[in-house]
């Protein structure tokens, strides 16, 4: 399976889904213009590894924003990993002095059945 690797925007964030390892990251501002379509790669990428998906599965969340369309995606994305089995993790990163991207982290975990670490960082 090929590994999505999408170049950050200004408005876009990163992304880089790598099936070899199970490592997933997306990185930077969410605030496309039309979010579904922005994710609907992803979440079939996703879909598609998770047929045969790695032991371990690490999603690395890097934002330093995303808007509320964006927010919605984030969980279709969360969701798809519930359905994959295997060790799978969300590493929910956050500015240290940003708790409103702290307690979306903390919403999301209370929805999703899947295991949220939560990690704090000086700056992005």
């Amino acid at each position: 399976m090929e590994n999505l690797i999408l170049a950050g925007t200004p408005k876009t964030p990163t992304v880089e889904l790598n099936s070899s390892n199970g490592t997933l990251l997306l990185k930077g501002r969410s605030i496309p213009e039309n979010s579904i379509e922005f994710y609907k790669p992803i979440l079939a990428w996703i879909e598609q590894y998770g047929a045969n998906a790695n032991a371990q599965t690490t999603l690395q969340i890097q934002l330093e924003y995303f808007n509320t369309s964006s927010s919605k995606c984030l969980l279709d994305v969360f969701k798809r990993l519930e359905t994959i089995s295997g060790n799978v993790v969300i590493e929910w990163y956050y500015e240290n002095d940003d708790e409103d991207m702290l307690e979306a982290g903390e919403d999301y975990e209370a929805i999703i059945r899947v295991p949220f670490k939560k990690i704090g960082v000086d700056q992005f």
